[in-house]
């Protein structure tokens, strides 16, 4: 896989060689040549020297290439320009951008061209309720434009679905449960699952399901 980032601060230099090593051919994309000069020797992969805000730029980068661009500059307003101009002017498959500040999350959406959105200090938020939450329902990531949810749900011992299968539920179309985790055992969830008081559901659903989903896991 060709993947494009920009910006090598903190971030960016941390998914750049955790995907490095992992095999994929990384372009890593900084305006500040001394950055560049500074880490070009400590980070094997191809550096380019240029604004990522910039058609141009990205053109020469050979931005039409790749198959995943991920925006992780620490400014919102580039990160939204790096997404739009990936999505539409190159078309690039796959738009990763990273929300630095939580209230301009609403941003983040398709109508920019981000396929995913990323805003650190609401996951934190988030691990932190499901660490210490039962019986109610985190948000954990979205996915297409905010229209898609991972959640986690600890089920209660009053869940109306504690003692039920998957199959017996009911889950609406537009989710899914995609995995149980029962103490330090992951479970991959089938029709004939059955639930228990205790584990940790996660369904991946649209925000038009969300409502039902709290029904069924949680009960209110």
């Amino acid at each position: 896989m060709r993947v494009a980032i920009a910006g090598a601060g903190s971030v960016g230099t941390a998914i750049a060689a955790d995907l490095h090593a992992g095999g994929h051919e990384v372009l890593l994309i900084e305006r500040e040549p001394d950055v560049v000069d500074r880490l070009r020797d400590e980070l094997d992969i191809t550096w380019v020297v240029a604004d990522a805000c910039e058609v141009a730029s990205l053109d020469a980068a050979g931005l039409a290439t790749v198959d995943v661009v991920v925006a992780a500059t620490g400014d919102d307003e580039d990160n939204l320009v790096v997404s739009l101009l990936s999505k539409q002017e190159f078309a690039v498959p796959r738009v990763v951008a990273r929300v630095n500040h939580p209230k301009n999350q609403w941003l983040f959406t398709e109508t920019w061209g981000v396929d995913v959105s990323v805003s650190t200090p609401q996951l934190l938020t988030a691990l932190v309720e499901e660490a210490v939450s039962v019986g109610s329902l985190v948000r954990l990531l979205q996915f297409e434009g905010g229209n898609a949810h991972l959640v986690e749900v600890t089920l209660a011992d009053d869940s109306p679905a504690a003692g039920c299968t998957i199959a017996d539920l009911g889950v609406p179309r537009d989710a899914t449960v995609v995995a149980v985790v029962r103490g330090d055992r992951l479970i991959v969830p089938r029709g004939d699952t059955r639930l228990a008081a205790g584990d940790e559901v996660l369904a991946l659903l649209t925000a038009d399901a969300e409502d039902a989903m709290q029904r069924l896991l949680v009960g209110r």
